[in-house]
C-alpha cells in the first residue's frame, strides 16, 4: 500500500509532482546502517519472507522517479524537457548524429526522439540536415542558437548532478553504477525469455 502510495505521486503530470517526504522517524538503519523505509518493511513483516529484492527495486525505483522529478524541474528551470536536455546534450558532445543513432543513445524510440527533434526544430535549437553518404539517412545538428544555449548550461547540469550525490564517494558511486548496470543485464535477460 504505501508503495503504491508513493509511485501514485509520480504518475501525475510533472509540475504537479511532489518528492515524497519521510520523516526521521518513518526512515530506519539496519545493523550495517544502511537506510530503509520502516512502513514499507512492515507491510512484508506478517508475511515472514525475504523482502530485500523487494525493497531494493522499490527503493531503485523511488530513487530513478525522484531523480526524473529533479531533471524536469531542473530543465524546466530552461525552458526544455528532460528529453529535449537529453537530445542538445548528446548533439553537443557527439556533433551531428543519425536520428536512429540518436535514439539508441539515449535509449529512446525512433518516434519519440523525432518528436522531441521536431520540437527543438521548431524553436530553432536544432534542424535536420541530409547524411552526405546516404540519402536515406537524416542528422539531428545543432544551430548556432542551440550551441549557445546548451553551451551556457551544460557546466550547470553537471554541477547539478555532483549535488544530487553528494556524500557519496567514488567507491559508493562505482557501486552504484556497477549494481545498476547488473540490474539492466539481468532485466535484459529477463525480457529476452
Amino acid at each position: 500500500m504505501l508503495y503504491l502510495v508513493i509511485m501514485k505521486q509520480f504518475n501525475m503530470n510533472a509540475s504537479e509532482m511532489k518528492l515524497p517526504e519521510f520523516t526521521k522517524e518513518e526512515m530506519g538503519r539496519d545493523d550495517d546502517g544502511r537506510l530503509y523505509l520502516k512502513r514499507f518493511r512492515s507491510l512484508f513483516d506478517p508475511l515472514h519472507v525475504d523482502v530485500t529484492a523487494v525493497e531494493s527495486i522499490a527503493a531503485l525505483r523511488l530513487a530513478s522517479r525522484s531523480l526524473h522529478l529533479l531533471q524536469e524541474r531542473w530543465g524546466a528551470k530552461h525552458d526544455l524537457s528532460e528529453g529535449r536536455l537529453g537530445v542538445l546534450f548528446r548533439l553537443y558532445r557527439c556533433g551531428d548524429m543519425p536520428l536512429g543513432e540518436l535514439a539508441d543513445d539515449l535509449v529512446m524510440t525512433p518516434r519519440n526522439v523525432t518528436g522531441l527533434v521536431d520540437h527543438l526544430e521548431r524553436d530553432g535549437l536544432v534542424e535536420r540536415v541530409p547524411d552526405a553518404e546516404d540519402r536515406r539517412s537524416v542528422h539531428a545538428r545543432l544551430t548556432e542558437s542551440g550551441r549557445e544555449r546548451i553551451t551556457a548550461i551544460w557546466k550547470e547540469g553537471l554541477e547539478h548532478q555532483s549535488e544530487i550525490v553528494e556524500g557519496l564517494s567514488r567507491e559508493d558511486l562505482a557501486q552504484l553504477r556497477h549494481l545498476c548496470l547488473l540490474l539492466v543485464e539481468n532485466a535484459k535477460k529477463e525480457l529476452g525469455k
